[in-house]
């Protein structure tokens, strides 16, 4: 640890912090007078402090405690300035007039110094002024707080962690000695104290140590701007009911009243902010976006709850940037590759404007330009980034900004600001050198008469030098101090719509209706229209009233917290424009309530919005176009949902809107059209007699019909000539019938399908061409009898005779006629509507669906086992006398026959739809006409043509 003094320094100030929370346990205000310790007491407590202060450092960390427990030891020596005004009630204030603080290392070897910051923020000195004109506009007012004058210390937090917990700690345990004399009256802790007991308050505290928060006259607080400080006091003070009113910490994570008790706010939560910002990004179609955040709480909560809502809603985020507390030129430069090689032209920022500097000026000096930022209410009305160099990255800048209002007088008061080498006055000459780009050189002759500086007063002293060695380092022109502020233009000038400001001038107006309604300033009485000064209160009881406070302010809003210190969530939308003389201003285009019901929150102008780089076309961000109609998205593995490849719907399906994730099929009897965007009724389509082929295919029928007819015309005709009689000319006349029945039930299937013609078709097609077949085999096994038998010609026929001839046709046809009827009785075929083709074509096929396949290839096998043993038996009869040989013309009509029918499977099978049906009328009408030719054609040529041959000799071979 070191040398035992500095062992000692470190444990003052761990007891700082320990007494301070053991005092605050115990505070509370009083507007009755109070006991005024006499001079010998203070004395007294003076000499024992120490006493005790010198048993500190020879008795270690017990006698330490001990001291410490009725005294807090400050372990630095620098007070942070301050802005007061003396009052009855004192209410704190937090603004970051700096946005830069340095990271302090801490040696031990000394003690530890006020956080020096850098970077003046002109807007949030706005909002400090606009804190002070808000209570000298209650003081004014005689409606509120009637006879009780509010003031004010207000302290830097360096928009920084520690810097903030240390403004909190001189806030509450301030040496009021410190204050000044003036300002000193208005520190006490009783409103209704005399003058004289005010001057002996003032003369027994010259030279007391800082008290602790026990007995400050620091009530409520306002502040912070950014959420982590915001955090860090907000749990400080929540241990004690402490209020404090934050003005612009958004972070969700302050919601926890377990954590956060007194702690209530006049900004709405981001939870709100990132519904509207997603409604916002999803309204304008931006489903492929970046975002950059810091390392803070606001950033950190806001950017985690707009990435959880933006993919819930169907966006993705394509990157995410956070910029380190204090970032390297190596890190800027890394962010900005990021952003230009990005394809996501969106960006959206939770961060403030003073953590996005240096990676704006980074990308402004390359010349970045077409992306769309889309900012927080952080940063959105930030005037510190529009300056001219950030012209063309952020013009067209769109996002979320709190109800701008114009607050009479406010603008009046500002301008009025003047500086002023009194204590107190400095963060007015920080910001008059920074408007001004000055320096203030005040009389220090008159400094020295004003405070009768002597050789105690060691502070003025060591500032006079400083002020010195700062003129001499920093040359730069000398303020006088009245310079007009009505000719510059920053915005600290800029009132026309202030925002924050307006949420600090309803955070001093809440606090301050509070405490009318505690101090029962309404009441009738003997005070009746002044406030009871008797009234004690606690900041736990200042804190209830603030939660229950309710009032409309002159700009007819309601003023009120909510269960969770929030009011009601009201945003503008704001848009970056360029004015005529090229300035950025803030365009309000649309606004969100986040109290309204679904559907109604969001409201926007998008014919008045300018997008990025000035264009007045909505910027695309995207990582793959959207699908056009007539196909759907398919997600690239390992890619975000967002980016994906279009794949054209699948035959029968549709999609009919842009962007679609699946395809609809389409409903029965209904096929996509080619474009695969709409379904369209099925154009059934069947084999029918008005079209060309079925026309064709009519006509052969009726040819082969007619023909049939003629040849029985013929044969009947000529029924007693040995050529008719040969072979049985009975046998002849049913073969020519079945010919016709084989020709007829072709027509069958043509036109459209019915039960009937389902039915009738396959099996007049099966039993005609049996006894087809049945007939011809009859045909053959007589030739062969009659030239092929051992025994006598007329015995032969005798054993094979007309009786025997029938009987075989019956018995050979019988099954044929069997199986059919078994066929339609079990599984009859029937008509469908058989959308397997309309992918092909865009047709439906009206067909007979055969539910039994088996039954036709039975039909077909038995078919053709006859036509094989007719094949067969009229082979072994082709060497039979030549001039007349029925047994090599049933030979060549069989091989006819069966070539026709093994070419007709493969065809069969092959063509679609109707073809297939027409595929079996030409199988029919070929093997018919082969038949028909084949068997009948050369007899009626020998009849017609040549009778002489017509006679019993011709046929035996002996005619010559």
């Amino acid at each position: 640890m070191g040398n035992p003094l500095n062992f000692s320094q470190a444990l003052h100030f761990c007891v700082l912090f320990s007494i301070l929370f053991i005092a605050l346990s115990g505070f509370s205000h009083s507007v009755e007078k109070r006991k005024i310790l006499s001079t010998e007491e203070r004395a007294e407590k003076r000499d024992s402090t120490l006493i005790e202060k010198s048993d500190d450092l020879q008795m270690g960390a017990t006698s330490a405690f001990q001291s410490a427990s009725t005294q807090c030891v400050k372990a630095g020596d620098n007070e942070p300035l301050a802005l007061q005004m003396d009052g009855d009630v004192v209410i704190g204030g937090f603004f970051p007039l700096h946005y830069l603080a340095s990271e302090l290392q801490h040696s031990y070897q000394s003690k530890p110094q006020v956080t020096p910051c850098s970077g003046f923020d002109h807007r949030a000195f706005r909002w400090m002024m606009t804190m002070a004109f808000a209570v000298e506009e209650i003081n004014n007012k005689s409606s509120l707080l009637p006879g009780v004058k509010l003031g004010y210390r207000i302290l830097d937090s360096c928009d920084n962690v520690h810097s903030s917990l240390q403004a909190l700690f001189s806030l509450v345990t301030f040496s009021e000695s410190a204050a000044g004399g003036e300002q000193m009256l208005g520190m006490k802790n009783t409103i209704n104290l005399t003058g004289e007991e005010a001057q002996t308050l003032l003369t027994t505290r010259d030279d007391e140590t800082p008290s602790c928060l026990s007995g400050s006259p620091i009530p409520a607080v306002i502040g912070l701007a950014s959420s982590s400080p915001t955090r860090a006091v907000a749990q400080v003070l929540g241990s004690f009911n402490i209020p404090l009113v934050s003005y612009f910490a958004t972070c969700t994570c302050l919601n926890d009243k377990h954590v956060y008790p007194s702690f209530l706010r006049t900004v709405p939560s981001d939870l709100f902010q990132v519904a509207g910002l997603v409604q916002l990004v999803t309204f304008l179609g931006w489903q492929w976006v970046g975002t950059i955040g810091t390392t803070d709480d606001y950033s950190q909560y806001g950017i985690q709850e707009f990435s959880s809502h933006f993919r819930h809603s169907g966006g993705c985020v394509a990157f995410h940037l956070t910029i380190p507390k204090s970032p390297t030129a190596a890190e800027i430069q890394d962010m900005a590759d990021m952003l230009q090689i990005s394809i996501a032209d969106v960006v959206v920022v939770f961060a403030a404007e003073g953590q996005l500097l240096d990676l704006f000026l980074e990308l402004s000096r390359r010349n970045v330009t077409g992306i769309q930022w889309v900012a927080s209410e952080a940063w959105v009305t930030a005037g510190l980034l529009t300056f001219p160099e950030f012209h063309g990255l952020l013009e067209g800048t769109l996002g979320f900004s709190f109800p701008g209002v114009n607050i009479p007088g406010l603008k009046e008061f500002l301008l009025n600001v003047r500086p002023s080498p009194e204590p107190g006055m400095e963060f007015i000459n920080m910001f008059w050198e920074e408007q001004f780009g000055c320096q203030l050189q005040f009389d220090l002759l008159n400094l020295d008469h004003r405070f009768n500086l002597d050789s105690q007063n060691t502070s003025v002293v060591t500032k006079k030098k400083e002020s010195s060695e700062r003129i001499k380092a920093d040359p730069k022109p000398v303020c006088t101090g009245s310079e007009d502020l009505s000719l510059t233009s920053s915005s600290y000038t800029d009132v026309s719509r202030v925002r924050i400001s307006y949420n600090v001038y309803k955070a001093v107006f809440a606090i301050a209706h509070a405490l009318h309604n505690l101090l029962n300033c309404d009441s009738a009485g003997i005070n009746e229209g002044m406030c009871d000064k008797n009234t004690e209160f606690t900041a736990g009881q200042l804190l209830d009233h603030l939660k229950k406070g309710n009032f409309t302010n002159q700009f007819q809003e309601r003023v009120y917290f909510d269960t969770n210190g929030e009011p009601v969530p009201l945003y503008d939308i704001i848009n970056w424009q360029k004015d005529s003389k090229g300035k950025i201003r803030f365009v309000k285009v649309g606004g969100y309530d986040g109290s309204a019901p679904l559907g109604q929150q969001l409201k926007i102008n998008g014919s008045i919005i300018v997008w990025t780089g000035g264009q007045s076309q909505v910027p695309v961000s995207r990582c793959s176009a959207p699908c056009r109609p007539g196909s759907r998205q398919a997600r690239r593995p390992g890619k975000p949902p967002c980016c994906f490849d279009c794949l054209p719907c699948a035959d029968g399906e549709i999609s009919n809107q842009t962007g679609s994730t699946e395809c609809t099929k389409c409903p029965e009897s209904y096929w996509s059209d080619k474009d695969k965007v709409k379904c369209i009724a099925g154009v059934e389509e069947f084999l029918s007699f008005s079209e060309t082929m079925g026309i064709v295919l009519v006509l052969l029928t009726l040819l082969g019909v007619v023909l049939t007819a003629i040849t029985t015309v013929i044969f009947h005709r000529f029924r007693t000539t040995p050529i008719v009689k040969a072979n049985n000319s009975e046998i002849s006349f049913l073969l020519l019938l079945s010919l016709k029945l084989c020709f007829l039930c072709s027509l069958v299937f043509i036109g459209q399908p019915s039960v009937w013609t389902c039915m009738l078709r396959q099996a007049a097609f099966g039993i005609s061409f049996v006894i087809c077949l049945s007939c011809l085999l009859v045909k053959t096994v007589v030739v062969l009898l009659a030239f092929r038998a051992n025994i006598p010609s007329s015995g032969g026929l005798k054993l094979f005779g007309p009786t025997q001839q029938r009987t075989m046709i019956i018995c050979t046809t019988t099954p044929q006629i069997c199986l059919c009827v078994g066929w339609l009785l079990g599984a009859p075929p029937f008509p469908i509507k058989n959308p397997t083709y309309q992918a092909s074509y865009g047709k439906i096929v009206l067909e007979c669906k055969e539910p039994w396949p088996l039954g036709f290839y039975l039909l077909l096998s038995y078919i053709g086992l006859l036509a094989f043993v007719c094949l067969l038996l009229a082979f072994l009869g082709r060497k039979l006398p030549d001039t007349f040989n029925e047994a090599k013309l049933i030979t060549f009509s069989m091989l006819i026959f069966w070539a026709v029918w093994i070419c007709f499977i493969p065809a069969y099978v092959s063509s679609p739809g109707k073809f297939s049906v027409a595929v079996e009328i030409f199988a029919i009408l070929a093997s018919s006409f082969g038949l028909l030719l084949c068997i009948f054609v050369p007899k009626c040529y020998i009849i017609l043509l040549h009778p002489e041959r017509n006679i019993r000799k011709g046929m035996t071979g002996k005619y010559r």
